[in-house]
């Protein structure tokens, strides 16, 4: 898969308004879900009790946490687009997130990516980004929302 490749704010610029790409797939697994929930302390059942799940859920599977589907943000982000030549990346916001489906385990997700704006902050390029993530075979996405990262640039 080729990554659109930035290596300053100028070439960020000619992007605005533009679909940047979309990621590949990645499967959610119920490993994952599981270490996600211990990494949170968030072990309710609808994620990590299996049988529970199927016989007491809406979804007759455990579904992985909103977070953790936002967490996977930074991997996906990284296989649309190779930033270079800066020096410090900060993740600075994520705005107007909404969940709109949930993820089943063993759900195939991708995440497509637009950007929405830049905006030259003395130096620091604030880049603004439309987010939606995929769910292979549904029409309606796991999330829509916008991320923001502060890229600092080498001169």
């Amino acid at each position: 898969m080729s990554r659109l490749l930035i290596k300053s704010h100028q070439d960020f610029e000619k992007y605005v308004g533009q679909k940047l790409g979309v990621s590949a797939y990645h499967t959610v697994t119920q490993e994952q879900i599981n270490q996600f929930a211990s990494a949170t302390l968030d072990h309710q059942w609808i994620h990590t009790d299996p049988e529970r799940a199927k016989t007491e859920g809406l979804f007759g599977k455990t579904i992985a946490h909103g977070y953790l589907t936002l967490s996977l943000l930074p991997m996906m982000w990284e296989q649309v687009v190779q930033v270079e030549n800066f020096k410090m990346l900060v993740n600075y916001g994520i705005d107007s997130f909404k969940f709109g489906q949930p993820v089943l385990v063993d759900s195939n997700v991708r995440t497509h990516v637009w950007l929405k704006a830049i905006t030259n902050l003395r130096g620091i390029s604030k880049v603004q980004l439309k987010v939606s993530m995929e769910i292979e075979g549904n029409k309606k996405p796991a999330f829509d929302g916008e991320l923001v990262f502060l890229y600092h640039f080498n001169n």
